[in-house]
């Protein structure tokens, strides 16, 4: 697992743009004690910056098998809503990622009102009406004989060509799903102009999808044990749990290899609308979890000069940095084997505000730190 790489105190070290401009807000909210190793944060600074703690239990945890995969839809899985008409885009209240439609239902509607021509839906609607009208009248004339069979015709057929581009243009102006199913994209933001044929939203048809993790043939002896994986897709920064998206294994292929020297193992899960079908993914391969194991979630972890550190709370006012180790992961936590023990209190979240708050020199107005 990659962290990116920063350290404390150390002369000649840059911080990365972000830490630049996080340090700026935070500079002077906190202090290093003298000869001590201790950080001092206030508590309503530690509130501000979103600074939040777990206490470390032991428990049960899963060996994890880091291998690349990817997120599979079925053939013809994935349908695009087209914008049948030019103009501005106006979205359904609700249509977001993850929505599910039925076949035919609109999303919304693309408009050409205001643009230079005019409105074309209500052009083709005036134009509807203007033959409807002639054939009306012209109708019973036809049939009383003072109107000739060639101008009864030439009226007919003009309204025929009316109806069918009014017809056109009504239909042309809603966005329908050609399928049922999940959105899984929109392509479009609320107010946008498109023109004809443009891709306004993609829709799986299928409300799962498929997990691949091509695994190294030299893993094929623990294969029965895996039981569920987490995952990250390239385009995101997020793991997945498939424990929470109702995934569960469906097979493994130890006789078709995906690539040679590779075994292809594969998890069905349910489509929340954030898994994008056709990427590429990050798989951890999980086994039937060990009782009693220390784990410390990835997020509580930084690295610095090649060392992996974490942040324990001493007290309402202290944290200190600790240097750690730690052994499997699972993309979310990892067994951790030294540096904090069980039943410290940890930093999980706005971890680089204590770190920050390592270099600051001021301490918190009115706040002074006693042991």
């Amino acid at each position: 697992m990659a962290f990116a790489a920063c350290s404390g105190n150390h002369s000649g070290h840059e911080h990365s743009e972000d830490e630049e401009k996080s340090q700026h807000n935070i500079h002077g909210l906190a202090e290093e004690e003298k000869g001590s190793d201790e950080i001092i944060l206030s508590p309503e600074t530690a509130e501000k910056y979103g600074i939040k703690v777990t206490t470390l239990n032991r428990r049960p945890f899963s060996e994890a098998i880091k291998v690349s995969g990817s997120i599979i839809g079925a053939p013809g899985d994935v349908a695009t809503i087209v914008a049948k008409s030019s103009g501005v885009v106006s979205l359904n209240k609700n249509v977001v990622p993850g929505k599910k439609i039925g076949q035919g239902a609109s999303i919304g509607s693309v408009s050409s009102q205001g643009f230079t021509g005019g409105d074309a839906d209500e052009v083709a609607s005036l134009q509807y009406s203007a033959a409807k009208k002639e054939l009306d009248r012209i109708t019973p004339l036809y049939k009383e004989g003072i109107v000739s069979a060639k101008e009864y015709n030439a009226t007919l057929a003009a309204y025929e060509q009316a109806r069918a581009a009014h017809s056109g243009r009504n239909s042309g102006g809603a966005l329908t799903s050609p399928v049922g199913g999940v959105i899984t994209e929109l392509l479009v933001k609320q107010g946008d102009y498109v023109s004809v044929g443009q891709p306004v939203a993609t829709v799986s048809r299928n409300s799962r999808l498929l997990l691949r993790a091509d695994v190294p043939q030299k893993y094929h002896s623990i294969l029965p044990g895996v039981t569920t994986a987490n995952f990250r897709p390239a385009y995101s920064e997020d793991v997945f749990s498939l424990s929470e998206l109702n995934g569960s294994r469906s097979s493994s292929a130890d006789n078709v290899a995906a690539q040679p020297g590779y075994i292809p193992v594969y998890f069905s899960f349910d489509n929340n609308g954030s898994v994008v079908p056709g990427s590429s993914a990050e798989v951890y391969l999980q086994s039937e979890p060990r009782d009693s194991v220390l784990v410390i979630p990835v997020s509580a972890l930084t690295e610095q000069q090649g060392k992996l550190f974490a942040y324990v709370k001493l007290d309402d006012h202290g944290y200190e940095k600790r240097n750690v180790t730690i052994g499997v992961s699972d993309g979310k936590e990892a067994q951790l084997l030294s540096g904090i023990r069980d039943g410290e209190t940890i930093v999980t979240e706005g971890v680089i505000f204590i770190k920050l708050a390592e270099t600051s020199n001021v301490v918190p107005e009115g706040h002074s730190h006693n042991h």
